[in-house]
């Protein structure tokens, strides 16, 4: 066996590994700051943005959504990368404030251009190979096994809090 293939077959399984940690950091984030986009995009300011954006053509409106995504993006590897270095606090710091950022700014810029930017090729081509992907891994046994475990957890979540609110307002439930 070539050394390029050996090479390949033992660093394939960390590359999965990364790549489904980076998408799970991903929708963990977007999961929590999805009602945060929804109130934003309701306020009056935002509308207007919206209006602009949606003015754009097509590759002003990739490029719109490019530089974020661009300047954000690093921020979670840089993060790690403090953690690594034993800045613990500045390197968990980095990556929740550029995720967050990142989310926010990118997610409703897509929401609002989505019609414009699949009208180039090839980011409509990326976009439908990141889906199909994405939908390969969710269909997986243990991306199934993960939802289930994060639906429990939500569901305890939810129960204690609501036993926690029964407490501190003086119902024994």
């Amino acid at each position: 066996m070539a050394p390029k293939n050996l090479l390949r077959k033992i660093l394939t399984p960390f590359v999965v590994v990364a790549a489904f940690l980076y998408f799970l950091l991903d929708l963990l984030f977007g999961l929590v700051l999805r009602p945060v986009n929804r109130w934003l995009a309701r306020l009056r300011v935002f509308e207007k943005i919206r209006k602009v954006i949606e003015g754009f053509g097509p590759y002003t409106t990739l490029t719109l959504f490019l530089v974020p995504l661009i300047v954000l993006e690093p921020a979670k590897i840089v993060g790690l990368l403090l953690v690594a270095l034993g800045h613990p606090v500045s390197g968990t710091v980095m990556v929740v404030v550029g995720e967050c950022l990142k989310i926010l700014i990118v997610e409703r810029i897509f929401q609002i251009g989505r019609p414009k930017l699949m009208l180039i090729p090839a980011f409509a081509w990326t976009y439908n190979y990141v889906v199909g992907w994405l939908s390969w891994l969710a269909a997986t046994p243990a991306w199934m096994a993960v939802r289930r475990r994060f639906r429990l957890i939500v569901h305890w979540s939810r129960s204690l809090l609501r036993r926690s609110r029964h407490l501190v307002a003086g119902d024994p439930q």
